[in-house]
């Protein structure tokens, strides 16, 4: 990585975050729970190129935002997570989702977790993030899903889409 332009803070997540796909890889985990390589290519509807997501998961991984594992279930696989870091960027993509959600002609169908986000404010992001530790870091399960609401809304929206 080379040095920073400086040492700002806002500065330094634009050069961790800031590129056109490093977001959008970590809001397909966080959000879609895409684990493994072929479905964060296949699944993305931003359709990433597969040398671009093996670029952005290694630049995500030496920037302590996604870590790797091998995948018991097979030998050439791996499961990608993500780090307690970018859990932290619950908010930060509430907030890009909700300035999205008013300032751009966003489709309904991908808006609708945006909206829930926007409309739950920061209790229902702890709650989400407490359920993302579990997925990704094995915390103990919190007592409701979080994910299961957007994910079923998300999937409501998509039903209801014009052909």
């Amino acid at each position: 990585m080379n040095a920073p332009r400086s040492g700002c803070p806002i500065n330094l997540t634009l050069e961790a975050l800031g590129d056109r796909w490093s977001l959008i890889v970590i809001r397909d985990l966080m959000f879609g729970n895409r684990r493994h390589f072929r479905e964060l290519l296949t699944r993305s509807e931003e359709r990433i190129a597969s040398n671009i997501l093996a670029n952005r998961l290694k630049r995500l991984e030496k920037a302590g935002l996604v870590s790797r594992r091998d995948d018991p279930s097979h030998k050439q696989k791996v499961i990608y997570s993500l780090t307690e870091a970018s859990i932290d960027l619950v908010p930060l993509l509430a907030h890009m989702g909700g300035w999205g959600l008013r300032h751009t002609p966003a489709s309904k169908e991908l808006s609708v977790r945006a909206k829930i986000l926007e409309d739950g404010g920061p209790k229902l992001w702890s709650e989400f993030m407490e359920e993302l530790r579990h997925l990704h870091l094995g915390a103990p399960a919190p007592r409701e899903s979080v994910f299961s609401r957007l994910q079923s809304a998300y999937e409501a929206a998509i039903a209801k889409a014009p052909v």
